[in-house]
């Protein structure tokens, strides 16, 4: 249990199967997000239907709403939400980063107002845990330090040893049989750091190894070259996951440096705000070019969205503000990103993934970068401000 086994490699790309408590994952998997208990305007039927297995949820936001107890008392996470598949839990570090306005840290722990009615709650490394086991999630992280990217060598490096000491904690208070507990390799922008940071933690125990601290504003081969030096230093016989990253592009270069779990809300998002994946790259549904198109936004795509709708009732939708529209997008996002990751394991399998990855990236136009920053600063300002809304 808890184990990845590596069927075949192409590279530094590995497809393997990782065993879990509900079933068995195929890797590499793009888990989506579903932060409160749900992906947002699916039901997990949809979910399964789209060929998605492992969803990821927040301790951070079930801690504050409805409340762990609530979850636990009425049978679990996968219980309260009807999900029968995987479930991975982030410990809440990166929520309770962005919220920066309302929270103190200090090596016991974090102290933070809830961005909901201002009431206050103190999350420790031990109490991490104790929600996760209590959530009964299949694979748990570890409570970390999550900083800027752009700050001092000096600050980065006290929030890694603080995550070190964080991650010896969670391990100690760890004791649900059944469930992985993954460490988070930290360290910034720093190459010495990370390596560090690394090298630390795959001496304890852990059952897999996640990388944070990037996507979070870093141009992209940043992320890129930290994801690839890092790898190289985890152990073969572990998970990898890369935390926050799943953009199209991203998923295909991060497997080529030995990635093998995603999560990340871009899909989704990105869907609700009629922003489209296809092939040739995402196009906007509400542009009037799609007035009047009978086919479906992808031909190529056999999705409920795209075997049953045009583009043109899809662009209907956008303009008209209906809620049916956000529910197809997704859909269809959801179901590119699932076809997507089992073309890059196929590849792999089939030992051509070089000839997949050089294709897919050849087709595939990606958003400029400076435009990609702009927008993940805008969205990042915008958690911000809701949490002092």
């Amino acid at each position: 249990m808890n184990e990845i086994r590596i069927l075949k490699t192409c590279g530094k790309a590995r497809a393997g199967e990782l065993s879990t408590q509900h079933g068995v994952i195929k890797t590499p998997v793009l888990c989506p997000v579903g932060t409160q208990g749900s992906v947002k305007t699916l039901t997990p039927r949809d979910v399964r239907d789209v060929g998605m297995n492992m969803i990821l949820a927040n301790t951070y936001h079930l801690y504050l709403r409805p409340g762990i107890p609530t979850i636990e008392k009425l049978g679990g996470l996968h219980k309260f939400m009807n999900w029968d598949g995987a479930i991975l839990t982030d410990s809440g570090g990166y929520q309770l980063y962005s919220l920066s306005k309302l929270r103190q840290i200090n090596d016991e722990g974090v102290m933070f107002q809830s961005h909901i009615d201002g009431s206050r709650h103190e999350f420790t490394p031990e109490l991490a845990i104790k929600y996760q086991e209590s959530l009964g999630s299949d694979i748990i992280m570890v409570l970390d330090e999550c900083i800027d990217h752009n700050e001092s060598r000096e600050r980065v490096h006290a929030a890694m040893v603080r995550t070190h000491q964080w991650a010896e904690r969670c391990l100690k208070a760890h004791h649900r049989p059944g469930q992985a507990l993954y460490a988070i390799v930290q360290g910034g922008l720093f190459p010495d750091l990370r390596n560090q940071s690394a090298e630390y933690l795959t001496k304890l125990e852990f059952d897999g190894f996640a990388l944070g601290g990037l996507s979070i504003g870093e141009p992209k081969q940043v992320t890129f070259d930290i994801t690839e030096q890092i790898t190289a230093l985890l152990p073969l016989d572990k998970p990898r996951y890369l935390m926050g990253v799943g953009a199209p592009e991203d998923v295909v270069e991060c497997v080529a440096r030995g990635i093998d779990i995603f999560d990340c809300a871009m899909p989704t998002r990105v869907a609700r705000n009629g922003a489209l994946y296809t092939r040739a790259g995402r196009v906007d549904i509400e542009n009037a070019i799609y007035s009047q198109q009978a086919g479906p936004i992808d031909n190529t795509c056999h999705c409920y969205t795209c075997s049953n709708f045009s583009a043109a009732y899809l662009h209907h939708l956008f303009r008209s503000k209906e809620l049916l529209a956000y529910r197809l997008a997704t859909i269809h996002n959801l179901a590119f990103m699932s076809n997507l990751v089992q073309d890059v394991r196929n590849s792999i399998l089939g030992g051509t993934f070089d000839t997949f990855r050089n294709q897919f990236l050849s087709t595939y136009k990606t958003t400029d970068e400076q435009t990609r920053i702009s927008q993940k600063q805008k969205w990042f300002e915008a958690r911000q401000r809701e949490s002092t809304d």
